[in-house]
């Protein structure tokens, strides 16, 4: 098992402690901050992910690239292209709401 922690800034004094570990295909990723411990959206996990350091406060920076190469065939990736196309539904869904009561309201002022 390949092990990789970094301390990312949060909004506390104190870092968070985030936590990325591999084991064969599956990956794991943990955060102590609020949203993480609480199994939530945690951005300083999907940051680190995508390959962003700019949070990351620890010495291994240049780590961050390495957990990235992690995702490709991993559990976790399969479940962010089911985000990024359920994202991509909303995204339509609510430009077709916005489009829709712009025209209830033009039909109001008629």
């Amino acid at each position: 098992m390949e092990k990789i922690i970094f301390l990312v800034k949060g909004s506390t004094p104190e870092p968070y402690k985030v936590t990325f570990t591999k084991n064969d295909n599956n990956l794991n990723a943990f955060c102590n901050c609020p949203a993480g411990v609480n199994g939530q959206y945690c951005k300083h996990r999907f940051a680190i992910l995508a390959g962003d350091n700019k949070a990351v406060v620890s010495a291994n920076k240049d780590q961050v690239i390495v957990v990235k190469s992690w995702l490709p065939g991993s559990d976790i990736e399969e479940a962010l292209i089911k985000l990024a196309e359920a994202e991509q539904k909303y995204d339509k869904a609510k430009n077709r709401l916005s489009a829709a009561k712009k025209s209830v309201a033009k039909a109001m002022r008629q």
